[in-house]
């Protein structure tokens, strides 16, 4: 009898031990570490913003446009309340007179039937060269500690909520695919088929996972990717990292050697005046040499890892992992025909989700299709897979929120970037350094320019990561002066995406970056170690590139 008993309670044992197994399990002090490293990044903003002088740029307003003519005129605005100086609320027409003291003239219309817009440039929201003005104002220190309930009120919330129901989701499915052994069916699929050719798997993954980006512009979308490549590159005997640059890494450089991305080469060319999709051929070549530099980095380092275990840079962090993804039992997993089926469903709606991809770029919406279609498609291909293998009501749903508190810690390092930015923008220094380089700029050759333009997109990307702000923010100033000291147009297109690709995975205000070193308990010191032979090479080509497209007046 007593024996019974003690056979139960080893067995309640295993089956608590694997329960606290399963699924994306972060490590606290790598989190905490993440945390303190962006308490302290906002520190050091907050104090940018007593420090810096603080200034801004007018801009135009929503559907405001140039005609053929050259007039100015704005459509239907006339009840939109502006910001100016940092705190005061103005009206429609004051903002108007205010144009005009910096000899811009507005023409208002309050409907679109009323003037012809065939050929007009739209120029909402863009920055208007020539009126930067230093304000008096300056942000209160206390809203620094309060940016993280401040930022609620912001217009970044919206995306960072998407960014945490994107997490969440992420968390839940990856449980029941672990718990139900699915993970493990793809494991063993990928492994018998490239257990011979191990690199030639590397080589297709960076270079799918860099077209999608170069094309259709998907970064965000890509933490659904980290996981399961981690879990193979793991179960290939090599480690985490070599996970993540087959899958983000690839996907970040993709928008470095960006050829149709609407994100970079669309919005930017349009902002910079240039016809778009125009100057293609250097920007194929762009993407070659990326592909190989990347390709032949990560292969190298794969290599060195697998003849040496102890060069990998995570070992310690990895052995729990390494445990976790151990595959001892490939044949046994692939004859269960109750998996095989859940897989199958699982990787149906993860096809579809190349479909959305397809359709956004096709359709140009700008993510809006792509991103919420991977989280939905994502997470009903692991709810119906749980299905498939007989998790029923209570089952399934508990094990997709257990999976959810298991990714919960991550959530914290989201606000934290938020209030970042929150700071940032809060403290009217960014135009303020704008101004600054635009005055550097016009001094210098073309050469110099166009690297000083370089530079200032990559510290850009610490305080703003999206690049179609970005764009908004510079090109408007940038472009026209970058003509006149003898720059063209589509080399300051391949400059600015060059400059925000990689660095996408540079800096710790970036969510992307975060959040994928968080879910494989990489600090943020390890990522550097790993990274910055990779960048410095990233560095290299672009100033080859950028100097072989001011030599060649790239047009």
């Amino acid at each position: 009898m007593s024996g019974e008993i003690v056979k139960e309670n080893n067995t309640e044992n295993v089956m608590e031990n694997e329960e606290k197994n399963t699924g994306l399990h972060l490590n606290k002090k790598t989190i905490l570490g993440l945390c303190a490293i962006l308490v302290v990044i906002m520190v050091f903003a907050g104090v940018l913003t007593q420090i810096v002088p603080r200034g801004e740029y007018c801009f135009y307003p929503d559907n405001t446009y140039r005609l053929a003519d050259g007039a100015v005129v704005c459509i239907g605005e006339q009840d939109s309340v502006f910001t100016v100086d940092g705190k005061n609320k103005i009206g429609y027409k004051d903002y108007l007179a205010r144009l005009k003291e910096y000899g811009i003239s507005v023409v208002s219309y309050s409907d679109e039937g009323e003037i012809d817009l065939t050929g007009a440039e739209d120029l909402s929201e863009k920055i208007i060269d020539g009126t930067y003005h230093e304000i008096n104002y300056k942000m209160p220190l206390w809203k620094v500690p309060a940016s993280l309930v401040l930022v609620f009120g912001s217009e970044n919330i919206t995306t960072g909520i998407a960014i945490i129901l994107f997490i969440v989701l992420i968390g839940g499915t990856f449980f029941i695919l672990d718990e139900r052994n699915i993970l493990k069916y793809i494991m063993a699929v990928v492994i018998r088929k490239f257990e011979n050719r191990k690199y030639i798997l590397i080589c297709v993954m960076i270079f799918i996972c860099m077209l999608l980006s170069s094309t259709a512009g998907i970064l965000e979308e890509s933490v659904t990717l980290v996981p399961i490549a981690v879990a193979v590159a793991l179960a290939l005997g090599w480690d985490s990292l070599v996970g993540i640059s087959i899958s983000l890494i690839a996907v970040a450089f993709g928008f470095t050697a960006a050829t149709f991305n609407p994100f970079n080469v669309v919005t930017v060319q349009k902002l910079a005046g240039v016809p778009v999709f125009s100057g293609l051929w250097l920007r194929l070549i762009t993407f070659a040499v990326v592909y190989a530099s990347l390709t032949a980095f990560v292969v190298l380092y794969a290599k060195k890892i697998e003849k040496n275990p102890e060069k990998s840079i995570c070992r310690e962090t990895d052995k729990e992992l390494r445990d976790k993804f151990r595959l001892t039992d490939a044949d046994t997993v692939l004859e269960d025909k109750s998996t095989a089926k859940a897989t199958r469903a699982f990787l149906i709606c993860i096809s579809c989700v190349l479909l959305c991809i397809i359709l956004d770029f096709a359709l140009s919406l700008g993510g809006m299709l792509s991103m919420p279609g991977m989280a939905i498609l994502f997470t009903v291909g692991g709810l119906v897979a749980g299905y498939k293998t007989g998790l029923r009501g209570k089952q399934l749903f508990g094990g997709f929120l257990k999976g959810v508190k298991t990714i919960a810690p991550a959530i914290p390092l989201i606000f934290f970037i938020l209030a970042i930015t929150y700071i940032l923008s809060e403290g009217m220094i960014i135009h303020t350094i704008l101004y600054k380089v635009y005055g550097l700029i016009s001094d210098m050759p073309p050469f110099g320019a166009i690297l000083l333009l370089f530079a200032f997109i990559v510290v850009l990307e610490f305080f703003i990561g999206s690049g179609t702000a970005k764009a908004f923010l510079v090109m408007p100033i940038v472009a026209p002066l970058a003509s006149l000291v003898g720059i063209s147009g589509n080399s300051v297109v391949l400059s600015f995406c060059m400059a925000d690709g990689f660095t996408n995975l540079l800096y710790p205000t970036s969510g992307i970056m975060i959040i994928a070193i968080g879910l494989v308990n990489v600090s943020y010191g390890k990522w550097l170690k790993f990274t910055w032979k990779l960048f410095a090479i990233e560095l290299i080509i672009s100033i080859a590139l950028m100097y072989f497209a001011v030599s060649i007046n790239y047009a």
